[in-house]
């Protein structure tokens, strides 16, 4: 598939989501900075949220409405999602910006007017985000737009993910992204469970990410080695401007680094190829061969004693020197010669 200009497929880099959530903190200013820094940091995308408070949820305080069991403890969820929405009107500037530093922009949309917004914008894909998993007419309604379609699986079964996948394809629409993601603010390390990252791809025939909320940089190392080939990551300016999602959310310097290390995970992990590189093919200089280690006269017979298997590897093979034992030599030999088949009878 292809996301904006850039081709996401079995061969392509890992394309890297700079996730901006609430880390604006309500100003602009701090968006559009946030976005400048995420092209710094090596980013690939940038991605919003698209929501209001009144389109995610209602204003109530019964007992439902109240957060339990996160980072959010005890807040009201419509006021929430009040503090944490990036506003309607910012939109068209901000993705204006993305383009102009040379990222892709697009958007988790929480409704149809959501996406009805975005797609006045052009946006070039749509993530469902891990809560939306099971609302099946919103993915249908994304999904007939034609663009690739993004899904994290953070609290999803086996039946939430076909559910959605056939949601897409009844649309026409196999453009398909499916994210690992623990849906957890932090993540536990050893909540990750990597393994999916091969198993989402082979089971469901898509390509295959991560969405990460896990402390550092680990989980995402891990997820390329293991095939993935699109990581997001929340990230923030500077985690001391607060918001709902800044404890969590790397800044630039942690991306920056995140980014040169998934890089070199890549490099890494190279292609299967059993010839030498040049620079390994001298290190063959350095292996073990027969050399002579004691003076031997011509006619004198090889032994365990004048001849042994040692480094460097400018002599023949060890491999012969079972067959060479008793032999003679056909010439003076000093120690710390290389012994070579014309000097043997």
């Amino acid at each position: 598939m292809k996301i904006g200009n850039i081709d996401i497929n079995d061969n392509s880099p890992v394309f890297i989501i700079a996730e901006l959530s609430a880390n604006h903190n309500g100003s602009i200013e701090t968006a559009i900075e946030t976005i400048k820094a995420a092209k710094r940091a090596g980013a690939d995308c940038i991605k919003l949220q698209t929501y209001t408070a009144d389109t995610m949820t209602i204003n109530s305080e019964k007992e439902d409405f109240i957060v339990k069991g996160t980072i959010w403890e005890g807040q009201n969820l419509h006021a929430l999602y009040k503090e944490a929405y990036t506003p309607w009107d910012w939109h068209e500037e901000l993705f204006r910006v993305a383009k102009e530093e040379g990222l892709v922009c697009f958007s988790s949309p929480f409704d149809k007017t959501a996406v009805d917004l975005l797609e006045g914008l052009n946006v070039p894909a749509y993530k469902i985000a891990s809560l939306e998993i099971t609302d099946i007419p919103l993915i249908e309604y994304i999904a007939s737009k034609g663009k690739p379609v993004i899904i994290s699986t953070g609290i999803a079964e086996e039946e939430d993910i076909e559910l959605a996948l056939d949601a897409c394809k009844r649309m026409g629409n196999f453009d398909i992204v499916l994210l690992k993601c623990t849906t957890s603010y932090p993540a536990p390390i050893e909540e990750a469970n990597m393994a999916m990252i091969s198993d989402l791809k082979q089971r469901y025939n898509v390509i295959s990410g991560l969405s990460d909320h896990t402390m550092g940089a680990t989980v995402p190392i891990v997820a390329t080695v293991l095939g993935a080939k699109m990581i997001e990551k929340h990230f923030i300016l500077d985690r001391s401007i607060g918001g709902p999602d800044a404890s969590f959310s790397m800044n630039e310097k942690e991306f920056t680094e995140m980014v040169k290390a998934v890089r070199e995970a890549e490099s890494a992990i190279g292609v299967i190829d059993y010839k030498l590189t040049e620079k390994q093919a001298q290190g063959k200089d350095f292996s073990r061969s027969l050399y002579v280690v004691q003076d031997i006269k011509a006619g004198d017979v090889i032994t365990e004693e004048n001849v042994r298997s040692i480094r460097p590897g400018f002599g023949m093979h060890p491999k012969f020197f079972k067959d060479i034992l008793g032999k003679k030599v056909t010439f003076d030999l000093e120690k710390g010669d290389a012994l070579k088949w014309d000097h043997i009878n």
